[in-house]
């Protein structure tokens, strides 16, 4: 008798989409195949009950179409916590793109995948991502009218990235009120991993207000571009998470808040763009607050992009998306205290009240 051993790859690779670790009883999934182009894409649209799902475009070189479903399903349900938090009355949804955005990005292959958003009759309107420029929106807008952060040459309310670095600079503020008793950040030591569009704009806000500014980046280019503009340190160590630091900052890829790097981290506060920061909601909110860090909730802080780009649907101005960006310093310190006064983590705190939205409209229709 000759028995089979299957690995956990190959497990993994057999599971159903309803059983995946990241479902969180999606509505829909949408797997894009275009032959002609190479396009393959999923769009991931998680919660429609507050209106639309909206969310960015992530072009990714996934190892496995299995790590491209599992990102998309993630970063959708964030997105219908994102929206419902920052009172948007908007749903969650994102879509990935396999593939190098460098060497695959084509014209055709953007258009085809505008096809298929626009197929889905405005359940889903996406918007720029990494991997996607304001560029990109513009042409996607030529084969339908379901996205947003076009160009403002376009009408559009342009590249989201320095408002969204806006907000994450407004919730670190308010977890360093929170955390020290005032949100003065001069003097800090902050660590920021990942200086893309997002980091390099967090970063400039930090120099303005004269904190110590550490930055590590897998770009040694771009490492040297952001220190020689803005007096940044480049971080030239092995582990970020032991060094000593009042701030850390991810504006990376998400998870890197997990078992491992907890018990190393010194700072006192973590406040970043990065989405999907605790590798396990639960534990790791709970290791954080066990351990006496302040953890800003990334869904509610990194939510200026979304801000920005909804402007375009409701044609409201620069100035009322300013206005709702620097909202999110008060709604950062109402979930920090609302987490100390229950006895509970802050990504609870700020999920709840996000869910209370959802289901309160839910009951409504």
């Amino acid at each position: 008798m000759i028995t089979e051993v299957i690995s956990s790859n190959e497990l993994k690779k057999v599971a159903p989409v309803f059983g995946q670790i990241s479902f969180d009883n999606h509505e829909q999934i949408v797997f894009c195949n275009d032959k002609d182009t190479g396009l393959k894409a999923i769009i991931g649209i998680h919660n429609t009950v507050l209106g639309p799902a909206l969310g960015g475009t992530r072009m990714w070189n996934y190892e496995t179409e299995w790590d491209a479903l599992n990102d998309v399903l993630r970063l959708s349900r964030g997105m219908t916590f994102k929206s419902a938090i920052t009172g948007l009355n908007l749903g969650g949804g994102k879509a990935v793109i396999i593939g190098d955005a460098k060497t695959q990005k084509t014209p055709e292959l953007m258009l085809r995948f505008g096809e298929f958003v626009h197929s889905l009759g405005g359940k889903y309107i996406t918007a720029e991502d990494v991997g996607m420029e304001t560029s990109d929106m513009d042409l996607v807008r030529t084969v339908t009218p379901y996205v947003t952060g076009i160009s403002e040459a376009k009408g559009g309310a342009g590249n989201p990235s320095p408002i969204t670095a806006y907000g994450v600079f407004m919730g670190m503020k308010a977890a360093t009120k929170y955390a020290y008793g005032n949100d003065d950040l001069e003097g800090k030591k902050v660590y920021v991993q990942g200086i893309g569009n997002v980091g390099e704009a967090l970063v400039e806000h930090l120099s303005n207000e004269g904190a110590q500014v550490f930055i590590s980046d897998i770009n040694q280019a771009r490492l040297e571009q952001v220190r020689d503009k803005y007096n940044a340190v480049i971080y030239g160590g092995n582990n970020l998470y032991t060094e000593e630091m009042d701030i850390y900052a991810p504006c990376a890829l998400g998870a890197t808040i997990n078992d491992e790097t907890i018990p190393q981290l010194k700072a006192k506060v973590i406040a970043g763009a990065a989405n999907n920061q605790l590798a396990d909601e639960v534990t790791h909110g709970k290791m954080l607050r066990e351990k006496g860090i302040v953890y800003a909730p990334d869904f509610l802080i990194n939510a200026g992009g979304i801000i920005n780009v909804y402007a375009e649907l409701e044609n409201y101005g620069k100035q009322e998306i300013i206005r709702k960006t620097e909202n999110i310093y008060n709604t950062t310190l109402e979930i920090l205290t609302k987490a100390e006064t229950q006895d509970i983590t802050t990504h609870k705190a700020a999920f709840e009240i996000a869910q209370n939205r959802i289901d309160t409209r839910k009951k409504e229709q």
